[in-house]
């Protein structure tokens, strides 16, 4: 294959790439076969198809894709999460309403047995009866009970009927949320089902390099997380971190390096494989602290702590949208899923462009 024809090749992939990532356009063209044809293919120690700039535009193109795929996932999750949530408290209500139903009926049932009562008494209750008692004692406290039975029987049945009707408002209003998370949660799903089909596509593109060129990307990734730990590094960012793992947190480190080496996989939580903040979450599992499924909501709702206090067991969240989540296992380390087609591993805490830290166990 001639120089131009190396360089034509090179642009339609990028392009191919670029617009998977443009909205409305992501499957408007066919995958271009990147691969040589058998006549083509360049012999052992013949130039490279593609430059290094060329691999790293993909490189970088690919690892842009997976992190929008991985945000739209954890927006699927936590959708889908508030959704049955939301789910089991209309059934919660829908209960505490059919025992109000059954409290006010027994009270009803109770008003009318008195009320029979009174009729076989010659329409006089036990209380009244006392009450033309010639005891003046007992006349007191016949008219004291009395009163207290009419106003106890007429104050529970108001505050039975008042609280039937807020239960009623309740679950009209959990209803009514309910429809909006259900929305949303069908928006995300199909937000999730497009970023997925251009995923599709990327690892086609991936798949279809040569060997050595998959081997060169792989290198291009090692080498940006390198450059990039290297400067958070030099930048003082871990000089005076020394903190020891509590307890809960030795013991989330402990499973989560015990998963390395396990593949990335959408949407797991293990045992087999993990995504990212399904092993962070695991782990926090494992050590008896439950914390929030995805990377979103572990930042949005744990403790956050400056990067000089962090200790091991700590959470470094990473991206502007919290879309990526690692755990710090100490000496400027951390343990994380990576992405698809990457397994379990351990990676510079600082490889990637860090967000903030949060405390499960703060």
């Amino acid at each position: 294959m001639n120089r131009r024809h190396c360089a034509t090749a090179a642009i339609t992939l990028v392009c191919a790439l670029a617009l998977l990532t443009s909205t409305g356009q992501a499957m408007a063209a066919p995958v271009p076969d990147p691969s040589p044809s058998p006549s083509s293919s360049s012999p052992a120690g013949s130039t490279p198809r593609y430059s290094t700039a060329e691999l790293e535009k993909v490189r970088e193109q690919i690892e842009t894709l997976y992190r929008k795929a991985g945000a739209a996932t954890d927006a699927y999750n936590l959708a889908e999460e508030q959704t049955k949530k939301q789910s089991g408290e209309i059934v919660k209500l829908a209960k505490a309403i059919v025992d109000g139903q059954a409290r006010i009926a027994a009270l009803k049932d109770r008003a009318g047995a008195q009320a029979r009562e009174q009729y076989r008494n010659g329409g006089l209750p036990p209380g009244a009866q006392l009450a033309l008692s010639n005891d003046p004692k007992l006349f007191l406290d016949g008219i004291n009970k009395v009163r207290q039975s009419q106003q106890a029987s007429k104050s529970l049945l108001s505050d039975l009927n008042q609280t039937q009707q807020d239960l009623e408002t309740y679950t009209q209003d959990a209803s009514a949320n309910w429809e909006k998370l259900e929305t949303n949660r069908v928006k995300q799903a199909k937000a999730k089902k497009k970023i997925n089909a251009q995923i599709k596509a990327a690892e086609k593109l991936e798949s279809q390099l040569e060997k050595k060129e998959r081997d060169r990307l792989l290198q291009l990734e090692r080498d940006a997380a390198d450059k990039a730990q290297t400067a958070w590094l030099s930048s003082g960012a871990v000089k005076d971190v020394s903190g020891e793992a509590s307890e809960a947190g030795a013991a989330a480190v402990t499973f989560a390096t015990a998963q390395i080496g396990k593949p990335y996989v959408w949407g797991a939580e293990g045992p087999g494989s993990y995504d990212c903040s399904g092993l962070t979450s695991q782990a926090w599992l494992a050590a008896k602290r439950p914390i929030p499924r995805t990377s979103q909501e572990q930042w949005r709702l744990l403790p956050r702590i400056d990067i000089q206090d962090m200790r091991p067991g700590d959470l470094i969240i990473y991206h502007a949208d919290a879309s990526h989540v690692g755990m710090y296992v100490g000496d400027g380390a951390i343990v994380h899923a990576p992405r698809p087609g990457r397994n379990v591993t351990l990676a510079g805490a600082g490889s990637m462009k860090i967000l903030g830290v949060v405390r499960p166990d703060k």
